[in-house]
């Protein structure tokens, strides 16, 4: 590796592969992608500007296409699964390596993607240089606490020396020192999360699958034996309610930052006051 050049961790070829067979069925596995959207385009809602011109990062299916074309958007779509990007009409690339000409867009939504990418400094850098000025990104992705009880019943059944099955994960309270790192001005970085309900463990890893969130690490640890998956599984229902389904969360990061225009206020003095995601949202007047 060259000095200065950002490791390879995640399996880019894998990761297509994994979001290309996920394709196929994806409506029943698509609540996490659903929920995200639904909330990013709540917040975009809260904008008082028109942002014609949209960048979709992330499209397992057509509805954000769909929902923001209705809104009188012209959009772009781009995935890292090819399958993906040609059912919607749009590019197959990573998010660190954006194919686009900068000052190209006046929003980008990236919905879902970003905890598989190998450099998210520079892909963050990228989306602000595609941008025009004063353009608008929104992301949301899952972090830092996801799956703990997953994780915790593989760790127990593996024992001494267990893999890494669980990919590496963004705390909330880092994204938005990315942000500012990245040159966007007004960031704003918050989560929250979701608690979905399991009758066993095989059903989530299914979730998983179906949703192309399968490992995809470069050092991805042999596949586990089927003792040690009963283990697990045992462990995972050991975590259950009284109705027998095991409780499991999924952390969600959300930014939203804009590119600088001289027409945007300036921030105070650091330190005198905090912005509000509202007024980080409607830095102008309609």
């Amino acid at each position: 590796m060259n000095e200065g050049q950002i490791p390879e961790i995640f399996d880019r070829r894998l990761r297509a592969m994994r979001r290309d067979r996920a394709a196929r069925a994806f409506a029943d596995h698509d609540f996490l992608y659903r929920h995200m959207l639904d909330e990013l385009l709540d917040r975009l809602n809260d904008v008082q500007r028109d942002l014609p011109d949209v960048l979709i990062i992330g499209c397992p299916d057509g509805s954000a296409r769909e929902r923001l074309s209705a809104m009188g958007k012209n959009i772009i779509c781009t995935d890292p699964g090819f399958v993906n990007a040609s059912i919607n009409g749009g590019v197959q690339a990573d998010e660190d390596a954006l194919p686009f000409a900068d000052n190209s867009f006046d929003l980008i939504i990236a919905c879902g993607t970003l905890d598989g990418v190998n450099d998210l400094p520079g892909a963050l850098i990228l989306m602000n240089r595609v941008l025009r000025p004063d353009g608008l990104m929104l992301a949301a992705f899952t972090g830092a606490g996801s799956l703990p009880v997953l994780r915790a019943a593989l760790l127990d059944a593996e024992g001494n020396r267990p893999g890494q099955h669980i990919h590496p994960q963004v705390d909330v309270r880092a994204t938005g020192d990315l942000l500012s790192r990245a040159g966007f001005a007004m960031p704003v970085a918050d989560g929250e999360t979701l608690t979905v309900r399991y009758g066993g463990m095989f059903r989530l890893l299914d979730d998983l699958r179906g949703m192309g969130a399968a490992n995809i690490l470069l050092s991805r640890p042999p596949l586990l034996s089927r003792e040690t998956l009963a283990k697990a599984a045992a462990r995972f229902a050991d975590a259950a309610d009284a109705d027998g389904k095991t409780a499991e969360r999924f952390a969600i990061n959300y930014m939203s930052g804009w590119k600088p225009d001289p027409s945007q206020a300036k921030p105070a003095r650091r330190g005198s006051a905090t912005m509000s995601l509202a007024q980080a949202l409607s830095p102008k007047a309609s």
